[in-house]
């Protein structure tokens, strides 16, 4: 990662996080921080404003258009992947000074290429979720059975689809992903637990606007969460939808709770899901207790 100048500071702040794990209720909480300061009013439809203050890398399609000099789904993996560095220094030098942008990517290499162009990048925030509770949300996220999200989230180098909007990212296993963001990070990576988040949200939040150095009063804070509540989420979806929704799948917004697991998965499926990520289960306290 660049050192950040804290007089000029530059580079992209990654969101990060293995799917369905809290990515998104970290950028709402952060574009209403953001709004806030730049004294821009609530947008009618918040949850589709996003892209203002948080867009995906995959999804930057024009970007990587440019680079590639094709449509990206004329585009085989080796290309993409060989795009990627050269799209995320043009998301670096086209923001003014930080630049925050969401991945589901982990943080390692495929083709000898860097999935996270380090050079151009100040640092993050990267939330970890129980796998248990993430099969379930998976599952109706992908349209898949328990038992398919949970190979899924076994998978090694596991990667979304591509389309015309986004091009794949490389998940890797839940496993290869949290560990590559977690063991042993550097200072410029903030490493957030869901369940925090969700237990005590304000000092959590908090630390997340004090390691990105960003200015906000507690009441901004208290706002920008109150605004970012899962209830309010869930609701401006049901109303008016979610952009960000795949397409013939249920509701982005389900549950939002940890736990969840316990009244969905066989005894069988949390076995397999502790045989596959025992050990980094272990570091962030989710193996089961009986």
């Amino acid at each position: 990662m660049i050192a950040a100048d804290p007089d000029d500071p530059r580079g992209i702040v990654w969101i990060a996080s293995y799917p369905k794990s809290g990515n998104t209720w970290v950028r709402v909480f952060l574009h209403h921080l953001i709004r806030q300061a730049a004294g821009r009013p609530l947008e009618e439809h918040d949850i589709d404003e996003l892209s203002r203050t948080s867009r995906s890398a995959a999804g930057r399609v024009d970007l990587f258009e440019r680079v590639l000099g094709k449509p990206v789904t004329e585009a085989d993996a080796f290309e993409i992947a060989n795009a990627r560095p050269k799209v995320q220094q043009a998301i670096m030098e086209g923001g003014n000074g930080l630049v925050f942008a969401k991945t589901h990517s982990f943080l390692g290499r495929v083709f000898n290429v860097p999935l996270i162009n380090r050079s151009v990048s100040a640092g993050g925030v990267y939330v970890v979720r129980n796998p248990l509770d993430i099969a379930v949300s998976l599952a109706f996220h992908l349209d898949v059975s328990y038992d398919g999200a949970i190979r899924s989230m076994g998978a090694t180098l596991n990667a979304s689809v591509g389309s015309e909007i986004a091009v794949p990212e490389i998940w890797g296993s839940w496993t290869e992903n949290v560990a590559s963001w977690t063991v042993d990070p550097p200072p410029v990576i903030l490493v957030v637990r869901y369940e925090d988040l969700l237990a005590d949200p304000r000092q959590t939040f908090t630390e997340i606007v004090e390691h990105m150095r960003l200015e906000a009063t507690p009441e901004q804070i208290d706002e920008a969460i109150a605004l970012a509540s899962f209830d309010r989420l869930q609701a401006e979806e049901e109303t008016r939808g979610f952009a960000e929704r795949l397409e013939n799948t249920g509701r982005f917004f389900r549950v939002g709770r940890a736990g969840q697991w316990r009244e969905e998965l066989s005894a069988e499926q949390v076995e397999q899901i502790v045989a596959d990520h025992g050990e980094q289960m272990r570091r962030f306290g989710y193996l089961p207790v009986n």
